[in-house]
């Protein structure tokens, strides 16, 4: 891990409008990868709009590498159902970190990310100046599934001791 550059902080706040994947309902839960990590949300049962509000943390060394999201649907018995996915870039964020962002004002929006064909936003993201901090908040649209969106929060923590950006 010689090439850490810090870690991400992603904040799976809620899905909304998920499939319904059993009877009338789902237990969703949400998988967060990025190259070989691997990360999960508790399962939520019986919810097609669950809030998880649970952070979990990646390492980042390679900013290129997508953060790919899925979300599933808990069975007991069988195979757990895939609820649809979307994949995200990090580009736009880690650039807006690299701006000496200390003069402006608590809340600056530092970019606008416009929902595109490349990305699988639903509507448009603001990357944030907020005390002290760059944050990102966006909606993905979930591709491969009739219906959902998942709702998240980004935050970058610096690491003493790693390369930094």
């Amino acid at each position: 891990m010689d090439n850490l550059l810090g870690l991400l902080r992603i904040r799976v706040k809620r899905g909304i409008d998920l499939a319904v994947r059993d009877m009338n309902t789902s237990d969703p839960y949400a998988v967060v990868k990025m190259g070989r990590q691997k990360l999960k949300t508790h399962v939520k049962k019986k919810d097609v709009n669950p809030v998880w509000n649970e952070d979990l943390t990646l390492s980042v060394s390679d900013p290129k590498l997508p953060i790919k999201l899925t979300i599933y649907d808990h069975d007991t018995f069988s195979k757990d159902d895939k609820m649809g996915e979307a994949e995200f870039h990090i580009n736009d964020f880690l650039e807006a970190m690299g701006n000496d962002l200390s003069e402006f004002p608590d809340g600056f929006v530092i970019t606008r990310v416009p929902p595109s064909r490349q990305n699988c936003l639903s509507e448009e993201s603001c990357i944030i100046w907020t005390e002290g901090k760059v944050s990102q908040d966006m909606i993905l649209r979930l591709k491969n599934v009739e219906r959902g969106e998942v709702e998240l929060s980004l935050n970058w923590i610096d690491l003493p001791g790693s390369r930094g950006l």
